[in-house]
């Protein structure tokens, strides 16, 4: 979305006039990006559905509060990332086991999942995926499937680009050496 065009429905959020119709345009501009990003940290549909409701909510809650530091949409992700974060670390709390636990059930779940489309391939790839450390996924996962420029993931994770860059670099290495061996 270019700048101009978000500013103008940001104005409109924060003004409180025609609050649900500008949010509904904002769901609809964003939805399926914010799903996708979602999607590749839970890995389960019905799970992403319902965080990504609880982001849309919070969200609606707290639009006031924004103040323009990062691009809306920068924010957008970023409490998409926090909520998602919040419901793995709840999930693996709620079952007593580790985050690395639960991403390999995950996995496990992904060839179950009606939902899921992909194939041998993008399965092996997805189980590489969950070998990375929890911020090694997301950079990858961002870098890789929303092809995000290293300047947006900065201001969504709130980390220097050069960070993000060296964190892709190894999770690419260690991608690359599960492939390899698997």
């Amino acid at each position: 979305m270019n700048t101009k065009k978000e500013q103008d429905l940001l104005n409109i959020l924060q003004s409180g006039k025609d609050i649900d119709k500008a949010f509904r345009e904002l769901v609809t501009l964003y939805q399926q990006r914010l799903y996708w990003h979602i999607r590749n940290m839970l890995k389960n549909h019905d799970d992403t559905d319902d965080v990504l409701q609880n982001v849309f909510i919070k969200v609606y809650k707290n639009i006031k509060k924004f103040n323009g530091d990062s691009k809306l949409y920068s924010w957008l992700y970023r409490i998409a990332t926090n909520e998602s974060i919040t419901f793995l670390n709840q999930k693996a709390k709620k079952y007593a086991i580790s985050n690395e636990e639960l991403n390999q059930q995950l996995i496990q779940n992904l060839e179950a999942d009606v939902y899921y489309e992909g194939d041998q391939i993008q399965l092996k790839l997805q189980k590489a995926i969950a070998t990375l450390p929890q911020k090694q996924q997301q950079v990858f996962n961002m870098k890789y499937f929303q092809e995000l420029k290293y300047r947006e993931m900065s201001e969504i994770l709130e980390t220097s680009e050069g960070a993000l860059k060296a964190s892709y670099h190894l999770a690419s290495k260690k991608i690359e050496e599960f492939l390899k061996n698997d």
